[in-house]
Parts: C-alpha cells; sequence; structure tokens
C-alpha cells in the first residue's frame, strides 16, 4: 500500500445502464427471472458498488500486484433503474483496520437515490 492510501479518499464513478444488466439478464436460465421487469439488477448493483470502491483505492495501491476483494456488504437497492439511465456512485474510505477498508457507498440514478 502506499502513503496516500488514507480516509478520506473520495471518488465517483459513473456507469450507464445497458439492457444485459437486467433483471431478465441476470441468470438468463431462469425463467422466473426472465419474467422479471427489465430494471438494473440488484446483483449487478452490488458489483457496479464493488468496482467503484476498487476504482477509488486503486491509484492508493500497487495494481495489479495489490488487490482488494470485498468480505462484508450491506446494502440495499431502493429504487428500480431501467436501462439507459446514468447511475452516479459516491464512494468514500471511511477507516483502515490492517488489511480491512471500510467505505461508505451511495448510487443515483439522476431520479433516485437507489442504494
Amino acid at each position: 500500500m502506499k502513503e496516500t492510501l488514507k480516509p478520506g479518499i473520495k471518488y465517483e464513478h459513473k456507469f450507464l445502464v445497458p439492457l444485459f444488466k437486467t433483471v431478465p439478464a441476470l441468470y438468463p436460465e431462469s425463467t422466473e427471472f426472465a419474467a422479471m421487469p427489465e430494471v438494473f439488477a440488484t446483483g449487478f448493483l452490488v458489483g457496479l458498488l464493488a468496482w467503484a470502491c476498487i476504482k477509488a483505492i486503486n491509484p492508493h495501491i500497487d495494481w495489479p500486484k495489490e488487490q482488494t476483494a470485498g468480505t462484508h456488504i450491506d446494502v440495499s437497492h431502493q429504487a428500480a433503474t431501467p436501462p439507459g439511465c446514468e447511475i452516479t456512485v459516491q464512494v468514500e474510505l471511511l477507516a483502515i483496520d490492517g488489511r480491512k477498508l471500510v467505505f461508505n457507498v451511495e448510487a443515483h440514478d439522476g431520479v433516485d437515490l437507489i442504494s
């Protein structure tokens, strides 16, 4: 880790939701998911939030020699986002405890706070 990896790091990540990141695309073999609305899937939301956290700290670690992987997530998915909408994820590194990093993350789709 570089000396610049400290609490207070902030990052903004933008993502345009494509059709293949909607609920029916999450598990194409699932007839239950196939019947659901084409809105951004919670499973893809979790990945997007993790991706934003990785992007936030990559300049502060020896990437790709050093990497990070999530081990705990406490998230709610509060609003449905259709394809074509842009999601903005705001990340802040709150704490570092040894090798454990704690983030606060919010996501907004331009209409609603979604997570």
